[in-house]
């Protein structure tokens, strides 16, 4: 295995790849009583249309999502979170637009649970009576999403912003696309995307890294697998596809996010560096610290739920900010004004530094999880960077680069809003 060392954080990751072209990374903990493991599949719910075997496909919106629900039934009756809870292990998964991850932490039997999950993870089991029972179940969770003013905005800001690359759709999909898979539908895209070649797994803990290896060869197929080829639409123009979206549901007060698109690359350190840097300047354009902040809360404009950040996908990232506020329109005219007097404004070059410290004391804290680090760890590899290279990407900040970045895109004309108006009371 390859031994990477990181001073500044006082973390190793040893590193090995498989023939079947699986990586495997494995933080070591030692004195750690918890163990964190995660495999993770670079296969998300954007990834609706792709490419094997020299045909195209494209599979209901969805179907990622689905499948990590189904993921976890075995043949024969059992269930995977059943088995790993009753050997001493915290089991879960999640998929997000670009990742589905499977992972579990214990304090015991270790070896025995990891096992488990390569197992399950890598032998599906789907029947037609099983799927349909599903479909019920995520049906009302679909439901109950759509129900949601915080997923209602931000969902909305996203089909406002774009116009073809499939963060417009719900990683969970409709009622409606679900309805359309099947078992066949679920076998094929475990077939496309869950082969090694296009995952990883990631462990943290007081583990020893040749027994990581040795279990993953001893489960896994051996065999090294064609990986599909995604398509997420046409490159996006840099205006919004739609100004405005603005509807009423059951809210007490409006619900607002604005957000503009960011011309990035898709993959490596400069991805990982642009995501890191829009991050710190839009909080120190608008974060609780800024002067801006400071000004609309003492106006009644906004309340503690406003905040902003970047938000990055296959295909595509965005800016964005939001929170309550009786007049979205002011707070969106105010953030765009104070963009616009960033780089001349000399105040900000003490918060700049103090916000500095900050987010590098934050980024040591955020390693302190080891289900945290390891699900980190998968992103960056699916991305291309190296997730521990944080530190001296953010230490590397200058005004400029911060200035440059809010210039640059918080521009009025490449704005959308989403609202969510209280369904009383006036428009």
């Amino acid at each position: 295995m390859e031994l990477r060392k990181y001073e500044r954080l006082n973390e190793q990751v040893n590193i090995c790849s498989l023939p079947n072209g699986l990586v495997i990374y494995v933080i070591p903990k030692k004195g750690y009583f918890k163990s964190a493991a995660v495999f993770a599949a670079n296969y998300g719910g954007s990834d609706m249309r792709f490419r094997l075997a020299g045909e195209w496909h494209d599979t209901p919106a969805g179907v990622a999502h689905f499948l990590e629900h189904k993921m976890f039934d075995m043949e024969g009756g059992g269930n995977a979170l059943t088995l790993l809870s009753a050997n001493g292990a915290s089991p879960n998964a999640f998929t997000s637009s670009g990742m589905t991850a499977y992972h579990f932490e214990s304090t015991e039997n270790f070896e025995d649970n990891l096992r488990i999950l390569l197992k399950f993870v890598s032998r599906p089991y789907f029947t037609e009576d099983s799927v349909a029972k599903e479909q019920g179940i995520i049906g009302q969770e679909i439901r109950m999403t759509e129900d949601d003013p915080e997923f209602a905005v931000y969902q909305n800001l996203m089909k406002s912003l774009y116009a073809e690359n499939p963060i417009r759709v719900s990683v969970a999909g409709t009622v409606e696309s679900i309805a359309k898979i099947t078992a066949k539908t679920l076998y094929y895209c475990h077939e496309a995307f869950y082969n090694p070649s296009n995952m990883v797994l990631c462990v943290a803990g007081d583990i020893d890294p040749a027994r990581v290896e040795a279990i993953a060869r001893e489960i896994l197929p051996p065999e090294k697998r064609e990986t599909a080829e995604r398509d997420y639409g046409q490159k996006e123009k840099p205006r919004p596809a739609s100004g405005l979206s603005d509807v009423k549901m059951e809210v007490a007060v409006p619900l607002f996010m604005a957000g503009v698109k960011l011309d990035v690359p898709d993959r490596g350190q400069e991805r990982q560096r642009r995501e890191l840097l829009m991050d710190f300047a839009m909080n120190l354009l608008l974060g609780k610290s800024s002067p801006l902040y400071a000004r609309l809360y003492a106006d009644g404009l906004i309340n503690n739920t406003f905040s902003g950040g970047s938000t990055f996908f296959p295909g595509g990232a965005a800016a964005v900010f939001g929170g309550e506020s009786r007049d979205p329109s002011a707070v969106c005219a105010a953030v765009i004004e104070e963009a616009a007097s960033f780089a001349s404004n000399s105040l900000r070059t003490e918060l700049f530094q103090r916000l500095k410290k900050a987010a590098l004391g934050d980024e040591i804290r955020s390693f302190n999880s080891l289900y945290g680090m390891c699900v980190r760890q998968a992103a960056g590899h699916f991305a291309g960077f190296d997730p521990f290279g944080s530190m001296e990407q953010i230490a590397g900040f200058t005004m400029e680069d911060v200035s440059e970045a809010v210039l640059g895109s918080l521009r009025p004309e490449n704005l959308a809003i989403s609202i969510v108006r209280p369904v009383k009371g006036e428009s």
